[in-house]
C-alpha cells in the first residue's frame, strides 16, 4: 500500500477546505500545527533483565473547544507525523459530533506481540508517568488505541493516581468497568459504524438488512463491527481480514465463530468452508458496503478504480487518501468519514468522562440510545451539508468541523 505520509494528508484537507470556508491563512496555519507535541525517551527493564529504551509521543493539536481527547498504540510504525495527523483528525471528530473536546494521539514505537504481559505493565507505566506533565482529566485524556486496551487504561489511571496521592478515574478512558469505566464502551466505535451505515443505506435506498459487508481489520473496531452489522443490523458479512490475510465467502460468514478460530490460531486465515484472499484483493471485491478498520492508506490512487463497494464507512482513521476520495466522489460512491463514522468511540469516551467526573454512572441501554442519537444527528448533519454545498461527505464534515473550531478560537481571542 502506499506510503503516503497522514499529516501531509490531514494538512491537504485543511487548506482545501479553509479557503473553501474563507478563512484567513493565519487561521488556517492554526489549525495546521498541534498546538504542543511531547517526544519522550525512556528505559523500560525487560523479563531477562536487560534494559531497553523506547520512543514515545503525545501531541496535542488543538484545545479551544475542550480538553484534548485521543488514544494511546503501541506499534512498530508510530512516527510523530503519524500522531499529528491522528491529533488533528480528533480535533475534527470531536467538533463534528458535538461533543467538548479538541484532539491529541499518542504512542510508543514499539512491538506488543513481542512483549509478555509484565513487559507491556512497565512500558504503560513509565511511559503513563513520562507523559503525565501534559495529561489530565482537565487536560488531555487518553484511551485505547492499535495494540492498547482496558488493562492499559487501567494501568496509566493507577500509575497518574499513585504520582498525584489519590484516585483520578477521569484521567483516562475505555477503562474497565470496575474501576470507572462506561458499560458500552468497548463496543462503542462499532456501534456508532453500524448506525452511520445504516444511515448511509437509507439514504442509498438499500436494505441493510442482507447487504453485504466486507471487513478489512479484524481488531476490536472490525470484530465488533462485523458482529453487530451481521446480529443486530441482519447483514450478510462476506469477507473479513486481519494483519496476516484475509478469507471470502460469497454465502456469508459467521462472525462469532470466524472469531473464535482466530483466538485458537492467531488469524482469520484458514477458517474453513473459506477461500483465502489477500488484504488488497479483499478491499476489491463487490459488496454493498466496504467498511476498512485496520490502518492508514489503504484506498489508494493505485486500487480506487476497482473498490466496487457502493458505500465506504471508514472505520478506521485515515484508510482513505485525498487522491482517492476525488475518484470515489466521482464515480458516485459515497464515503462516509472517517471523523464521523468511528466517532463512535470518543462519543462514548465522552460519555465515560462525564460519569466519572460526576461519580454517577448510566446503564448499558442509556449509553447505546445517547450513542444512537448523537450519531444519527451528526450523520444527517454531515449529509445536509455536503448536500447543501455540492461536496463529498469528508468535505461537507470537515467543512462543519472546521468552521466550529476556528470560531471557538476566534471567540476565545490571542492571550496575552
Amino acid at each position: 500500500m502506499s506510503e503516503q505520509n497522514p499529516y501531509d494528508n490531514a494538512v491537504k484537507h485543511v487548506d482545501r477546505v479553509g479557503h473553501m470556508l474563507g478563512l484567513n491563512e493565519c487561521m488556517i496555519e492554526i489549525l495546521k500545527r498541534p498546538k504542543r507535541e511531547l517526544t519522550v525517551n525512556f528505559p523500560v527493564r525487560m523479563d531477562d533483565g536487560r534494559v531497553k529504551n523506547y520512543v514515545g509521543y503525545r501531541v496535542q493539536h488543538n484545545s479551544a473547544r475542550g480538553p484534548c481527547k485521543g488514544g494511546i498504540r503501541y506499534h512498530p510504525n508510530v512516527s510523530l507525523d503519524e500522531m499529528r495527523a491522528l491529533a488533528m483528525w480528533m480535533t475534527w471528530k470531536c467538533a463534528v459530533v458535538g461533543i467538548p473536546f479538541g484532539g491529541s494521539k499518542g504512542g510508543v514505537i514499539c512491538n506488543p506481540k513481542e512483549m509478555s504481559r509484565s513487559e507491556l505493565e512497565r512500558l504503560t507505566r513509565r511511559f503513563a508517568s513520562e507523559i503525565q506533565i501534559i495529561i489530565g482529566p482537565k487536560a488531555d485524556i487518553p484511551a485505547p488505541d492499535v495494540y492498547t486496551d482496558a488493562q492499559t487504561m487501567a494501568w496509566m489511571m493507577d500509575t497518574y493516581s499513585t504520582n498525584v496521592g489519590y484516585s483520578v478515574p477521569g484521567v483516562v478512558t475505555g477503562k474497565p468497568i470496575e474501576i470507572g469505566g462506561s458499560r458500552g464502551r468497548d463496543e462503542a466505535t462499532s456501534r456508532g459504524i453500524m448506525y452511520v451505515a445504516h444511515q448511509a443505506a437509507r439514504k442509498r435506498g438499500l436494505d441493510i438488512k442482507g447487504a453485504k459487508i466486507v471487513v478489512q481489520g479484524f481488531g476490536n473496531v472490525g470484530w465488533n463491527a462485523a458482529r453487530l452489522l451481521a446480529t443486530e443490523a441482519g447483514c450478510q458479512v462476506v469477507a473479513v481480514s486481519d494483519s496476516n490475510g484475509g478469507i471470502h465467502d460469497p454465502q456469508g460468514l459467521d462472525p462469532a465463530l470466524v472469531m473464535e478460530h482466530k483466538k485458537r490460531t492467531g488469524s482469520v486465515e484458514g477458517y474453513a468452508r473459506s477461500e483465502s484472499i489477500s488484504n488488497e484483493g479483499l478491499l476489491e471485491l463487490e459488496c454493498d458496503i466496504l467498511v476498512p478498520a485496520a490502518l492508514e492508506n489503504q484506498i489508494t490512487k493505485a486500487n480506487v478504480e476497482r473498490i466496487k463497494a457502493s458505500i465506504v464507512v471508514e472505520g478506521a482513521n485515515g484508510p482513505t487518501t485525498p487522491e482517492a476520495d476525488e475518484v470515489l466522489w466521482q464515480r458516485g460512491i459515497m464515503l462516509v468519514p472517517d471523523i464521523l463514522a468511528n466517532a463512535g468511540g470518543v462519543t462514548a469516551s465522552y460519555f465515560e468522562w462525564v460519569q466519572d467526573l460526576q461519580y454517577f454512572f448510566w446503564t448499558t441501554e442509556e449509553v447505546k440510545q445517547r450513542l444512537k442519537t448523537i450519531m444519527d444527528d451528526s450523520f444527517e448533519r454531515v449529509h445536509t451539508a455536503a448536500q447543501k454545498a455540492k461536496v463529498d461527505m469528508r468535505t461537507g464534515a470537515n467543512m462543519l468541523a472546521i468552521k466550529e473550531v476556528a470560531r471557538a478560537i476566534e471567540l476565545r481571542g490571542l492571550f496575552p
